[in-house]
């Protein structure tokens, strides 16, 4: 099964950057200012502000973030991007200067850079995966910053987050497996069935956007049938939901398709399956920021701004969406 419609679809983001919408009516992302009184609904995804004295502003608006991710102070994977949305566009004549303001700190020296999605929202990723254990800190000095028609930052926001365990899990949908390890260690390979030839599985690697226990999927919120007689047809609530994609793509475990890996070769509408079991272990293993890697599907990769898929853009390709280029972060 899966959630979400076209390449972006719509998708329930529950501690993630991007908002949307769920198939079943859920919650958008919180604002970043909502807990400092600049409008949005209060959540989990809200930056940290510091205060800085009182002077005179430049005329215009506030320049608001909708969202800051990780979560201050989160435990993440080594695959996950810290990603600014703003409320408003950010004019390309302006982003340089952004990118200035959006300083990354760490404990262990990394390299890396800024990137794009568009106008309102830009990542920042390491050249390679984080090293376990590096604490990372983001300091968001926007107080009197331009978005380039008109806006400004009104104060300043700080995250701080942890790299945790290397947790990785590769997929092969040929094979029907996926392998887990942990640090550099198989821990398991289990038995998987992903995408039909209908509905192909995205290829690529994307990072784990957040967890559920329970989604509710329907075959109409992502347009694949609202006839209750179709073949293709379901409206399902399934357990032990690990989030890959914002168009969708999940690791689950679904009731049509019980005994993954079996001979059956089962096809899912995109997602990968797992057995009752190896859900709940997998669910218990993984965590936001974790890299899922899929080959063998015949689907392209999935698009870097369709949840965290960061690491399907080459180095090149990354430093072609940055406004200032490769830096080492600061020392923390």
């Amino acid at each position: 099964m899966r959630r979400g419609k076209g390449v972006i679809g719509i998708a329930l983001l529950v501690s993630a950057v991007l908002a949307g919408t769920s198939a079943c009516g859920g919650k958008g992302s919180a604002s970043a200012d909502s807990q400092n009184g600049k409008g949005g609904s209060s959540g989990g995804a809200s930056a940290s502000a510091h205060p800085s004295p009182s002077h005179t502003h430049p005329s215009g608006p506030p320049m608001l973030l909708e969202t800051i991710a990780p979560l201050d102070k989160a435990t993440v994977g080594v695959a996950m991007p810290v990603s600014v949305v703003f409320t408003n566009p950010v004019v390309k004549s302006a982003r340089s200067n952004i990118e200035k303001h959006l300083k990354i700190s760490a404990s262990v020296p990394t390299t890396g850079a800024w990137h794009w999605m568009g106008d309102k929202r830009v990542d920042w990723r390491p050249k390679d995966y984080w090293k376990s254990g590096t604490k990372v800190r983001i300091d968001a000095d926007l107080k009197d910053v331009s978005n380039g028609s008109g806006r400004y930052g009104t104060h300043g926001y700080t995250h701080s987050f942890t790299i945790g365990d290397d947790v990785r899990a590769d997929a092969s949908v040929t094979g029907h497996t996926m392998k887990v390890t942990r640090n550099g260690a198989t821990v398991r390979t289990l038995s998987i069935n992903a995408g039909s030839a209908q509905y192909p599985t995205w290829n690529g690697t994307m990072a784990v956007i957040d967890k559920q226990e329970k989604v509710h999927m329907t075959s109409c919120s992502v347009g694949i049938s609202c006839n209750k007689g179709d073949a293709n047809y379901y409206d399902l609530t399934l357990p032990w939901d690990i989030h890959l994609t914002q168009s969708g793509t999940y690791v689950h475990f679904s009731t049509g398709d019980t005994n993954p890996g079996s001979g059956s070769a089962l096809g899912s509408h995109g997602c990968v399956h797992l057995s009752l079991a190896d859900a709940k272990w997998f669910y218990g293993q993984v965590k936001q920021g974790d890299p899922v890697t899929v080959t063998g599907s015949p689907r392209a990769k999935a698009s870097a701004d369709n949840g965290y898929a960061s690491f399907n853009l080459s180095w090149p390709q990354w430093l072609d969406g940055s406004a200032s280029g490769a830096k080492t972060t600061a020392a923390l």
